[in-house]
């Protein structure tokens, strides 16, 4: 027993032996940013039990003399625009660990938590069962970046980084890299890790940390050493040992541990596997995200695609997401609604994932009911991905922050050098402008420029890719369709490609069941039609009617238009420029704001109505949400993030004239935002539609229902057109 005993320490000792004779262990900098989280269980993503990350440890805050004003700081502090109340005697449950503050006294007006008075840091004479905990308003600071996130529960001071070095001499030109020795960040260098023990579970943790779904099935190591069990997020989570300082021999018997990944299909250099492994992806998608790998969690039931609430999400179920998708494990778990709110049901809630499932599907889950969960609950992930320095090849020069610039790309000439070059300005949008912004690393694209004569800083004058063309999803612009030989018309360094980047964006969704339950057939008397017919409201044929006799035949409905992304949506021109509109008395903030289009079976156009934006607004708002924006008075116009803009049925020009369309089967379409004009971070849920039909005297809709709401399977069985790739009126 004694000498089993004996092995068991000499394996502990050589647990994750490091090939340099010291210990990892780090402590925070004094000058570096406070880290607050919320804690504890039950509770919803705005309350809980306050810990703060301090000297390398989490802890909590004594009740003692605990107030409002502490609360105020500390919501503020995770990013919410103030308290609601306070808690105390644990209420949350108890923490673990240092009891980090104790009598603790805000004015309300400090920054920190750190800066108001108290006993000191590690000076209480409080037990666990009287932690403070705080209930924010759910309402967010606008502009304030950092999320609400779930952090691991691990000291990430002792192992912050880690890479694979690639061992053949080939594979340190390819990106990812998916295969070689494990090293770890280590003061100013990199150190490896003992193999001795060393277990699949180990590999698993790793190529997740480094955005690989899978570990290749291949296992040559012995007994047991770091102890992973495949679940964790982090190789520091992992149960393991340091070499002793005046260790010998760090590895006796071993050697550096090597692993092999298995990329995810986006990563892939197998077209053929790549195409069967993306196929198989169905069940869970992430929309909303400026990066790749990130995004609010969507799962798909009955054809229909809904959300995930929030309680108790954590990095075990996240990463079971983000390596069904083909990532990494979860880098964070992100709570109320951090990547905007969803429109549609909600699926899940008080997902319990223990991080092994191959499916969300797979955990133990709730169902919802509208009293558990709302969509300012929604979950979020941000998944590890694979470095493939994507970032290097594109530059942003001459803005006045690192947000925005002209576009550079380093390029290779026949003779392999490389110097960098500029993009033609020509078709230059907002698609191409997200995925350079996408590309720099720099969130979502608020504006894409044709032309960049006042950033001109940069002696770079060579354009080196023109006709650039992308649908928003690429990872770098060279995905994108473009000349294989550059052909610019205006090839002056004022005309390259330029964008402005954001950390947040807007998101327009239209609410499809109003539509579906306001539609209605209007013979309208042309004499009440003259401002309409004006602002260019009516189908061509009206021209020729005999005004101010007869009618014109109108299909009506209302609109109501909702902003659940992460910034206010506003007209891209300032008020200076927008347009005043005497017949109607209003001024136009945009030329176009919707489309509303009918199509018959072929996809083709047969009547079309179109919606300036005469006042974008704040019709009504969330709970908690206050209004922005107002038109009366020439008041500023836009959507908040949280509230909707209602066009009613029976306003001028919400209808499609339908006066000389014929009985029978129909697509009605409305798409918001159409040519790209203000940025969002989701276009693909910019269009609605509904099947119609018409029978010369009444009309029916049904089906309606936003452009990604649905399944593939479910949105061909709806319609078998080509859409909006046809647009000319038959």
């Amino acid at each position: 027993m004694e000498k089993s005993k004996r092995r068991l320490q000499l394996a502990f000792s050589l647990l994750f032996g490091l090939w340099l004779p010291c210990c990892l262990t780090q402590t925070t900098p004094s000058n570096s940013r406070l880290k607050v989280r919320l804690a504890g269980y039950p509770r919803k993503h705005n309350e809980g039990r306050v810990e703060l990350f301090y000297k390398g440890e989490w802890g909590t805050i004594c009740d003692d003399d605990f107030s409002l004003s502490n609360a105020n700081v500390l919501c503020r502090q995770l990013g919410f625009v103030s308290a609601t109340g306070w808690t105390h005697s644990a209420k949350y449950g108890k923490g673990q660990g240092k009891i980090w503050l104790d009598n603790v006294l805000c004015n309300g007006g400090e920054k920190s938590i750190e800066l108001c008075k108290s006993r000191g840091w590690g000076n209480s004479d409080c037990t666990h069962d009287e932690d403070a905990g705080v209930v924010c308003k759910d309402e967010r600071i606008p502009g304030f970046v950092d999320s609400n996130v779930i952090d691991a529960t691990v000291d990430e001071n002792r192992v912050e980084e880690v890479r694979l070095r690639p061992i053949v001499a080939m594979a340190k030109k390819r990106l990812p890299v998916t295969e070689g020795v494990v090293e770890v960040k280590h003061k100013d260098g990199w150190a490896q890790i003992c193999d001795v023990g060393w277990t699949i579970k180990n590999t698993r943790v790793v190529c997740g940390m480094l955005g690989f779904p899978h570990e290749r099935k291949k296992n040559h190591f012995h007994i047991h050493s770091v102890a992973c069990t495949g679940t964790e997020v982090h190789l520091a989570a992992c149960p393991m040992e340091f070499s002793k300082p005046n260790a010998t021999s760090s590895c006796e018997g071993g050697m550096a541990a090597v692993v092999s990944c298995m990329p995810g299909p986006l990563f892939m250099q197998n077209s053929g596997l790549k195409k069967k492994l993306k196929t198989s992806v169905n069940n869970v998608r992430l929309k909303g995200g400026a990066r790749l790998g990130e995004g609010r969690v969507e799962v798909l039931k009955d054809s229909e695609w809904g959300t995930v609430c929030d309680d108790r999400w954590n990095l075990q179920s996240a990463s079971v997401v983000c390596r069904e998708l083909g990532f990494g494990s979860a880098k964070e778990a992100l709570t109320g609604g951090r990547m905007g709110q969803g429109m549609g049901p909600i699926y899940m809630n008080e997902v319990k994932c223990v991080g092994l499932e191959k499916s969300i599907w797979n955990c133990p889950f709730k169902n919802t009911t509208s009293e558990d969960c709302q969509h300012m609950e929604d979950a979020a992930v941000r998944c590890n991905i694979p470095y493939m320095g994507l970032e290097n090849t594109i530059r942003l020069t001459g803005g006045r922050t690192r947000y925005e610039g002209r576009v550079e790309l380093l390029s290779s000439d026949s003779n392999g050098t490389q110097s960098w070059g500029l993009i033609c300005g020509e078709s230059w949008s907002t698609p191409e402008a997200m995925v350079a912004c996408r590309q720099l690393g720099l969130g979502y694209a608020n504006q894409g420029l044709q032309e960049t004569w006042y950033w001109d800083s940069s002696n770079v004058t060579e354009m080196v890719m023109s006709g650039v063309k992308c649908t928003g999803n690429e990872m770098s612009l060279s995905q994108c369709q473009h000349h294989k030989t550059v052909n610019c018309q205006k090839a002056a360094a004022k005309f390259s490609a330029g964008v402005i980047c954001s950390e947040t964006a807007s998101d327009l969704v239209l609410n499809a069941s109003l539509v579906q339950e306001t539609v209605y057939i209007e013979d309208r008397p042309l004499h009440m039609l003259y401002c309409a017919a004006e602002e260019d409201c009516l189908s061509k044929s009206a021209a020729k009617a005999n005004w101010p006799y007869g009618h014109r035949r109108l299909l009506r409905f209302s609109s109501q238009i909702h902003n659940i992304g992460r910034a206010d949506f506003k007209p891209k021109a300032g008020r200076h420029s927008w347009v005043w509109h005497a017949c109607h008395g209003h001024y136009h903030s945009m030329n176009i704001f919707t489309h509303y289009d009918l199509l018959n079976a072929n996809g083709t156009k047969v009547a079309e109505g179109h919606k300036a934006s005469f006042c974008l607004e704040d019709t009504d708002c969330q709970e908690s949400v206050s209004k922005r924006y107002e038109c009366a008075n020439f008041g500023d116009q836009g959507i908040t993030v949280g509230c909707w803009d209602l066009y009613r049925h029976d306003i001028d020009c919400q209808w499609i004239d339908i006066t000389d369309v014929k009985p029978g089967n129909y697509i009605m379409q409305v798409v918001i935002n159409p040519n790209f004009e203000v940025a969002e971070s989701d276009f693909t849920n910019n269009a609605m539609k509904c099947n119609c039909k018409y029978d010369g005297h009444r009309i029916w809709l049904h089906n309606c229902h936003v452009g990604d709401a649905l399944s593939e399977e479910a949105e061909k069985r709806f319609e078998k057109y080509p859409g909006q790739l046809n647009n000319q009126i038959s």
